[in-house]
């Protein structure tokens, strides 16, 4: 099993290309030295097509840390590197809105079967 760390932006900012590369400039790097940290996705949005009538989200960013174990992500979150990411979100571009952090269990339920022949090629 693994765990994610969910922080969602749901946000305004006067210039969200620039808020999102200081983000990728400085943020990352300093979150990218937790320890126990496997890997680091931004998620951010794009105009898509749905036919049916859904709940359009509002966040302009989503970061998603994933960890081995809840253990791990708890220590990472004790950590020093942590409390210096912490100190740089005070640095971030001035906004208006909400940020959402949330820890979730992963649990794959299906998996197409090419990816598992993709990786036995490789």
């Amino acid at each position: 099993m693994t765990v994610s760390y969910f922080v969602r932006y749901e946000i305004s900012v006067p210039d969200l290309p620039a808020f999102l590369e200081r983000y990728r400039a400085l943020h990352v790097p300093l979150v990218s030295t937790w320890p126990g940290l496997q890997r680091m996705v931004l998620h951010t949005p794009l105009d898509w097509k749905d036919p049916f009538p859904v709940n359009r989200g509002k966040a302009v960013l989503v970061a998603q840390l994933e960890f081995d174990s809840e253990r791990a992500m708890n220590q990472a979150f004790a950590s020093r590197e942590r409390a210096a990411a912490r100190e740089d979100f005070k640095n971030f571009m001035t906004f208006e809105g909400t940020v959402i952090h949330q820890a979730m269990r992963a649990e794959e339920v299906w998996r197409s079967p090419w990816l598992d022949a993709n990786e036995e090629q490789a």
